[in-house]
């Protein structure tokens, strides 16, 4: 089990403390839509704030390519954060002066959030000079971001080098989840995958082929498979580049007694933005031409959720459908439910980040699994086997 460096906090009453959090959240006209991302640093802040510590937020917000951009200010943030964490002070900038004259004289307890550190091309380039001038104020690090920590960058790594540093209480749980899954999952193992594309998920299967039972495969990368499996898809997705490991996957399955399902029937429209009146179900194997699936199907759910039953492990990654076009959910829906009734019989259930976590939110069944992931790349680099870089230095000797 990997075990993370974490925060003495009996130590650290008027220590200034850096912390990389992920508030890149989604906007609509300048106001947060969505503070799941917000309030899942929330403890860590608190027991920080809580101990004495002056605390100062960091973050990317966007893609501002390296530049100061109003429209990426974290200043945004600001409504969404305190009604999490309570008052914050803004600073206008993540390095300089105006961070060290910000924090001189603040008082235990006071928290700040720093502006985008991608206002500076430096951040992602995990500059040596910038990592220096970003620590200098600061007496420790805490990295809370898992869905960052997979980047090297100045914020999430090159700090590191210059302060002691300390794994924060979400990093620490998704660490410990998702090593549960990856390291020591109990058998019956079920993975269920979904999402677009085929190479998203290669080193998910190769990593974790010998310690599972079955396999689910739905959203738009399940058409790949039944391609190569001879199927009629019509228009739907596929990943081309990938047909010949779909292939080498499933025969390997076979070969290693790992149950593979694909979806028997599929709910087909002409477009992504089709209503419910232009959809119908039809054989996943045998999609009308013009037509593409965009969803699993009543028979396919039934057949899932039969097959879940019994599993003791569950790891989810991707969705089954286009849940955001509610003609197109009902597959999604179907596997939370399928999910979370495992997981009221004792399995332990990981959902993946970025979709997959998206999905379950919105559906509502965040408090039915044991454990839904912040991070989507993150999630999966750790689930294919890699050494996050932001991780790395924080693993116990």
């Amino acid at each position: 089990m990997v075990e993370l460096r974490t925060v003495d906090f009996g130590s650290i009453r008027g220590k200034k403390v850096l912390v990389r959090v992920d508030f890149n959240v989604p906007l609509k006209n300048g106001v947060v839509s969505d503070d799941t991302r917000i309030r899942a640093h929330r403890d860590t802040v608190e027991r920080l704030k809580d101990s004495g510590a002056i605390v100062a937020l960091v973050s990317h917000l966007g893609r501002p390519k390296g530049k100061p951009n109003q429209d990426y200010s974290l200043k945004q943030v600001i409504p969404a954060a305190e009604s999490v964490l309570g008052p914050i002070s803004f600073v206008d900038d993540c390095v300089g002066k105006s961070v060290s004259a910000a924090l001189d004289g603040a008082v235990p307890g006071s928290l700040f959030l720093l502006e985008n550190t991608r206002f500076y091309a430096q951040e992602e380039k995990n500059d040596q000079a910038f990592s220096k001038e970003m620590a200098e104020p600061f007496d420790l690090f805490v990295l809370d971001a898992f869905s960052a920590a997979h980047r090297a960058h100045s914020s999430t790594v090159g700090v590191q080098d210059f302060l002691p540093s300390f794994a924060g209480k979400l990093l620490c749980d998704e660490i410990s989840s998702l090593a549960q899954v990856r390291d020591n999952p109990k058998s019956p193992f079920a993975l269920i995958l979904g999402g677009a594309k085929v190479s998203d998920k290669i080193g998910v299967i190769d990593n974790l082929m010998d310690k599972v039972s079955s396999i689910f495969i739905g959203g738009g990368m399940a058409f790949t498979f039944l391609k190569v499996k001879g199927g009629s898809i019509g228009n739907s997705i596929v990943d081309e580049a990938n047909l010949d490991f779909a292939r080498d996957m499933l025969d390997k399955a076979k070969s290693s007694g790992v149950a593979v399902y694909l979806p028997v029937d599929v709910v087909a429209a002409s477009s992504l933005d089709s209503d419910a009146v232009d959809s119908m179900i039809v054989p996943a194997d045998s999609i009308p031409q013009g037509m593409m699936g965009l969803d699993i199907g009543p028979e396919t759910v039934s057949i899932f959720s039969k097959e879940l039953e019994g599993s003791k492990t569950i790891l989810w990654n991707g969705p089954s459908g286009v849940f955001e076009n509610p003609a197109f959910s009902a597959g999604t829906l179907a596997m939370c439910e399928a999910v979370a009734s495992e997981t009221r019989k004792g399995a332990f259930s990981v959902v993946g980040g970025g979709d997959t976590a998206a999905a379950v939110t919105s559906m509502g069944f965040v408090d039915s699994v044991s454990h839904v992931s912040t991070g989507g790349g993150a999630s999966l680099e750790f689930c294919e086997g890699k050494l996050l870089p932001g991780v790395a230095p924080l693993i116990k000797e």
